[in-house]
């Protein structure tokens, strides 16, 4: 509900065509761990190429697909935008998400750098949702020749990031 548009239809596919299609998943997938529906091209794009608001669609895809988790794919510091933002905006928008029904964010960081992730995935822990913290690679894992980007580079980077994901918060209450 992301991808697939965003590759095939350079996300052109309107809202209507989505939600038309969310009941299908719902019922015929009712074991389905999520729906990715939601993040940066297709946040960006249903604004200023379709004229649609972002907002409307994510409240109607969790409308016909209650029994689904809504999964979005967030760019770290950059959220849904092509710049860094500042913390308290991307943890503010993280919130906004959340509240609207994205349960479950996929972040990462086009660098692989952790800490650019780190904020971002407390505030989804704050907001009570599920963070899933991914890892950029282009190449072959298996060919021991790169210099800097090898096997033990991502395992390496894999641990950094289980140990963000993973980590013991302090929970405020309200």
């Amino acid at each position: 509900m992301r991808d697939a548009h965003q590759s095939l239809l350079a996300t052109r596919m309107r809202t209507f065509d989505i939600v038309g299609g969310a009941a299908a998943y719902s019922n015929g997938l009712p074991n389905l761990l999520s729906l990715e529906c939601w993040g940066g091209a297709a946040f960006d794009d249903s604004e200023h190429f379709l004229s649609e608001d972002p907002w409307e669609r994510l409240a109607r895809l969790r409308e016909k697909t209650p029994n689904l988790l809504l999964q979005m794919l967030l760019r770290g510091a950059n959220g849904v935008g092509y710049t860094n933002y500042p913390d308290n905006v991307v943890r503010h928008f993280i919130g906004e998400a959340a509240a609207g029904g994205v349960d479950l964010f996929r972040v990462f960081d086009c660098f692989n750098w952790v800490e650019n992730m780190r904020v971002a995935i407390d505030a989804v822990a704050e907001a009570g949702k599920i963070a899933e913290g991914a890892i950029c690679y282009t190449g072959d894992l298996l060919d021991p020749t790169p210099p800097k980007y090898s096997l033990s580079y991502y395992v390496d980077l894999a641990k950094q990031l289980d140990a963000v994901c993973w980590r013991p918060r302090t929970w405020r209450a309200g």
